[in-house]
């Protein structure tokens, strides 16, 4: 039962993380009636989840909740913000209520009472707010009558086009008790005739229950109108209790299309009587533990995707040692399966990187939470636009992603977005804006940030570098370097502390951060206008596709997707080019001779190959002795030695043994540019 439990216990998760954001959704729009139902449906789904698994506290308290929009979707209760926040505080107490740990901890109990009171006040209005007693281990109540019913459901042909799955009505509606479920395929036609869209299969059930009707209608609530449905209780009992009336109804389905209303009711009053007569203690809310339940997708834990992974690097390694050794021994057939090993090796790689990839919809409903709560704390009016949810990382870059992105909204509805009447005075609308974005770009994922607030003045950033001692008062610098000292370790131009930001830490640990998943970060502002910083994140951190080149006799990997174009040239034409400028295709691009920034001596070659890499918005080369081909590098950390030149990515294991570094094309750049410029100076 424990593997259950665990189970129950992601899928809470998951609901009370999609309630979070649906609520959200709702305060936007109190009005949407398909956003109220949403929730309703959630937290129905939640509270029979609940109590199929012995987590009766939340079954108790989720039908309170349950209860309050259900009276808002009959619009019997408004929907106000003292429903929202209530709503919302319950939302984090369910969290904790996962953990039957807190059961015993006064302060558990003593937010559990007090949200009771609040929920019973927004029920019942008129009754006086008395907190009630909550019994941490509820038993069940003694005096509990479980109903068996008769149900018909026929979904129309077209069910499917509108995306509704029946399988999982049934498996709903099996949730609500016992029950046996009775499919029907005699209007299944032909295979020649059959329409993949359609469904050809109707259902009859039994269940035994201690749910009212409504709770039955509640399952086919989206579906009423695309279905034909017949809902009759047969009896007071579990008539399922009784082995010979399961037989006899198995029976009848076996021997013709239907079993029938009134052939159930024939054979439950014969049940009935054996039970009454027998004198059998009624069966109380019994519960089917496990369900027979055929589903796409299944639960793999973290721990196994983590060795899936580690083991796909090590595949790929070793398949690159096998390609190397059938290239020095000439083994007969050897060839044919070396390259059959490679591609299953990739397909399989591709696969394991798509199955580690997560949506980074994840974080954003607790972004959307974090806004609305410090807009509130900081009474400050704030619209939280998000846009690419469904754009995928690693499920390692999304974890360490969520403190960085948090920090980063914290600084923006603290010091960007200012107060109301400062932005009215600026002709600005009341209502602050805060977007955040994802999308891909090449091989690489983009999140922007961005805020409609005050902006940071470049002029205020380099004063207070210059009081600190950061810049001499006679250094230029450009817009984007004086911006870029907001990541120095303990620069803040925050005014005061508060509890939000403005520490004088931050920002250097954002860098930081985001620098240990292989990401970099950018900031620009625009006095008045706002503030938009860009994180570059790779897709993933385990294996890349890399050219393999070699310097000075010494492997290195260039990312293959960085890389736009490879060229050779004359080994002359580098060392006389002027500025470090190279005409290639008819277009000046300026280059990094490698041996040089290296320190090493012209290499004896009459050829030179210049790998052309996308930075930024334009093309540069970096010049090496030779390419070696495309090679799959798995990315191994680097040593205390290396730690500090972030030039390198990290390490790869060749065929061979040895050890080739990757490089970080970006960070290259910036570095060999920013060393000539200070020689220049």
């Amino acid at each position: 039962m424990d593997s259950f439990k665990k189970k129950f216990i992601e899928e809470a998760s998951e609901l009370i993380d999609k309630l979070e954001v649906t609520l959200l959704e709702l305060e936007k729009n109190p009005d949407d009636p398909t956003q109220i139902q949403q929730v309703f449906r959630v937290m129905h789904t939640l509270k029979g989840n609940s109590s199929m698994f012995g987590f009766d506290l939340i079954d108790k308290f989720t039908h309170n909740l349950e209860t309050v929009y259900d009276l808002i979707r009959n619009n019997q209760l408004p929907l106000t913000p003292q429903v929202l926040n209530v709503t919302l505080a319950s939302i984090d107490h369910l969290k904790a209520m996962l953990d039957e740990g807190n059961y015993d901890d006064p302060d558990f109990l003593t937010t559990h009472n007090g949200l009771i009171a609040k929920i019973d006040q927004l029920i019942n209005p008129d009754k006086p707010n008395e907190e009630k007693k909550s019994e941490v281990k509820d038993e069940h109540d003694p005096d509990a009558v479980i109903h068996t019913y008769y149900i018909m459901f026929e979904p129309r042909q077209d069910i499917f086009r509108n995306g509704t799955n029946p399988l999982y009505l049934l498996d709903e509606l099996a949730g609500l008790g016992q029950s046996k479920v009775f499919a029907h395929f005699n209007r299944v036609p032909l295979l020649d005739s059959i329409n993949p869209d359609y469904c050809y299969v109707y259902w009859e059930a039994i269940i035994a229950t201690e749910q009212a009707v409504n709770a039955i209608n509640d399952v086919f609530l989206f579906v009423e109108s695309e279905s034909t449905l017949e809902i009759q209780k047969i009896a007071d009992l579990n008539l399922l209790s009784d082995t010979k009336f399961v037989e006899e109804v198995t029976q009848l389905s076996n021997v013709q299309k239907d079993i029938g209303y009134v052939a159930v009711q024939k054979l439950a009053g014969q049940a009935a009587a054996r039970l009454n007569k027998q004198k059998s203690e009624v069966v109380k809310r019994e519960r089917i533990g496990f369900r027979d339940k055929s589903t796409a997708s299944i639960r793999v834990s973290s721990d196994k995707l983590d060795s899936l992974m580690n083991l796909v690097s090590e595949l790929v390694t070793t398949q690159a040692r096998l390609s190397l050794f059938a290239e020095e021994n000439n083994v007969p057939g050897l060839g044919p399966i070396v390259e059959n090993v490679q591609k299953l090796s990739r397909q399989l790689r591709d696969i394991a990187f798509s199955i580690v990839l997560i949506p980074i919809e994840n974080l954003f409903g607790r972004f959307q939470r974090l806004v609305r709560d410090l807009s509130l704390e900081l009474k400050k009016d704030v619209e939280f636009l998000t846009e690419g949810a469904d754009t995928e990382l690693d499920k390692t870059i999304i974890e360490n992603l969520s403190d960085p992105l948090m920090h980063i909204l914290r600084n923006s509805l603290d010091h960007g977005i200012e107060e109301a009447g400062i932005r009215v005075a600026s002709g600005k609308p009341t209502k602050g804006k805060i977007a955040l974005i994802a999308f891909y770009s090449g091989a690489s994922v983009i999140i922007q940030i961005s805020d409609d607030g005050a902006g940071i003045d470049p002029e205020v950033i380099r004063e207070k570098a210059i009081q600190k001692g950061i810049i001499t008062p006679e250094r230029k610098m450009s817009k984007k370097e004086i911006l870029d000292l907001v990541f120095l370790p303990g620069f803040s131009t925050a005014k005061k502390v508060t509890d939000v930001s403005g520490r004088g830490v931050g920002m250097d640990v954002v860098k930081k951060k985001i620098a240990e998943i292989r990401g970099e970060v950018d900031i620009d502002s625009e006095v008045g206008m706002g503030t938009t910083i860009t994180i570059k994140l790779p897709l993933t951190l385990s294996i890349i596709d890399g050219l393999l080149v070699s310097i000075n006799k010494t492997a290195y990997v260039i990312p293959l997707a960085a890389i736009d174009k490879i060229y050779a040239i004359e080994k002359a034409k580098i060392y006389s080019a002027f500025n470090n400028l190279v005409t290639l295709d008819g277009k000046q691009i300026s280059f990094f001779s490698l041996r040089k920034e290296f320190n090493l001596s012209p290499s004896d070659e009459e050829l030179e190959q210049v790998v052309v890499v996308n930075y930024e918005d334009n093309c540069v080369g970096l010049v090496v002795d030779f390419v070696i081909g495309e090679y799959q590098a798995v990315l191994k950390p680097l040593g205390k030695h290396y730690k500090n030149h972030d030039v390198f990515s990290g390490a790869t294991i060749l065929g061979d043994g040895t050890v080739a570094l990757v490089m970080d094309s970006n960070k290259i750049i910036k570095e060999f540019a920013k060393i000539q410029t200070i020689k220049v100076k």
